[in-house]
């Protein structure tokens, strides 16, 4: 074992632990000792189905068992953590987000004098893998930390916050939207700093924010994971990009290298994939996020080659025929430039594009133009439109006491 790469010593532990994997390899007359990573199968939705989400359910002690949406066959998906999945993910959540804060940390004096402000941290999320293991992440950098159900009442969420008062507060972009909405004035909650994961987070969304909560847009952290593989980027705004965790090895493919059936995306946008070095009882090895990430690159940071792209603009998949071609991404980009405090949903429909928008500062007036933009500044849009193959785009108003359309877990998504 000890003269094999770390690919290698990887196909074969998956194997050990998937023996349907192992078998995937034979059949292909791949050999797991001499594996190069461009010659193994993409693990895909269409296998993962076939083989992970109907497996015999594992007895492994220490097991943990994250339950998510069903599959096209109508099977709730189990994903399973071993405790060295779970310890590898709580060590690499709890490395990042140290490195973020720095000196802000107890015991850390800042250069302007603040010796570790922050101390408190409250996590504010759905649930699972993430949100199960928040408070073992805080505890760990020495920070007091309680949580809160998202299912609650949003009274309730400003509640917590009042009475806690965190200086950290770790969430998900669409709740974070409904606190500082409900709130009579979001930066008497004392917030000082801002971690996001589960849904899109542009630049423009993360400014706005930082000015509601009177803190700076380095203040917030946007953090990219999924249940499947766990932690598996975070933004630098140094570098402008997202920076994949270590033991993460991504590949950026054409969608059509994917399926055959998925139309060409833009030529800086890719399908990623991804290879975990960490993960065992999930066959993370060439793992299809069906994610759209753009500009993926190399870089050196420190002295070393670092993987990033600038961001996720969509998802693709076999039920969403044109909608692979709608980035909420770029939507909601457009229109935090006319409303800061914008919560949007966005709906397609008849072939036709729906998006609602709620916001206090919005003006009436605006709704025209921001389906002139969206049109105009979207170029994917604007041709599907001249094509016919939407039929418009339709921008409306929603009223604050409105409860918008939510998914199973992430709000900002492409609804049908």
């Amino acid at each position: 074992m000890s003269n094999l790469t770390p690919l290698q010593r990887q196909v074969m532990q998956i194997s050990s632990y998937h023996p349907w994997y192992g078998a995937l390899l034979q059949r292909e007359k791949i050999g797991a000792a001499a594996a190069e990573l461009s010659k193994l199968p993409l693990i895909t939705s269409d296998i993962l189905e076939k083989y992970y989400f109907t497996q015999q359910n594992r007895t492994e002690p220490g097991l943990s068992i994250y339950r998510t949406s069903g599959t096209s066959s109508g099977i709730r998906k189990a994903i399973y953590y071993s405790e060295e999945d779970d310890e590898s993910y709580i060590a690499s959540k709890a490395a990042c987000f140290e490195e973020w804060l720095a000196e802000s940390l107890p015991g850390r004096n800042s250069p302007d004098g603040r010796s570790g402000f922050v101390r408190k941290a409250l996590a504010d999320m759905g649930t699972g893998h993430a949100a199960n293991t928040a408070l073992t992440i805080f505890e760990r950098m020495g920070l007091q930390a309680d949580s809160l159900s998202f299912s609650l009442p949003i009274e309730e969420h400003i509640k917590k916050l009042e009475s806690f008062r965190p200086e950290l507060l770790y969430t998900m972009p669409s709740i974070l939207d409904a606190i500082a909405a409900a709130a009579r004035d979001p930066q008497v909650l004392g917030i000082r700093k801002i971690i996001v994961v589960g849904e899109i987070a542009t630049p423009e969304w993360q400014e706005n924010i930082a000015q509601r909560f009177g803190i700076r847009r380095s203040d917030i952290l946007d953090t990219y994971g999924s249940i499947e593989i766990g932690a598996i980027a975070s933004y630098s705004h140094a570098l402008g990009k997202y920076v994949f965790a270590d033991g993460i090895y991504a590949e950026a493919l054409p969608a059509e290298q994917i399926d055959p059936l998925f139309e060409p995306l833009r030529d800086n946008e890719s399908v990623l994939v991804l290879t975990s070095y960490v993960r065992t009882l999930f066959p993370a090895i060439r793992y299809v996020t069906y994610d759209v990430v753009r500009d993926f690159q190399t870089v050196e940071v420190d002295g070393k080659p670092r993987q990033c792209f600038t961001c996720i603009s969509k998802r693709i998949g076999a039920d969403l025929k044109h909608g692979e071609k709608i980035s909420i991404y770029d939507i909601e980009s457009v229109v935090h430039q006319f409303a800061k405090d914008a919560e949007l949903r966005v709906r397609l429909q008849d072939n036709r594009l729906s998006v609602r928008i709620r916001s206090q500062s919005l003006d009436e007036n605006l709704l025209d133009q921001i389906q002139q933009a969206l049109e105009h500044k979207i170029p994917d849009i604007g041709l599907m439109i001249r094509n016919r193959i939407l039929t418009g785009i339709t921008v409306t108003r929603a009223a604050e006491d409105e409860q918008l359309e939510q998914g199973a877990v992430k709000a900002k998504k492409l609804y049908f």
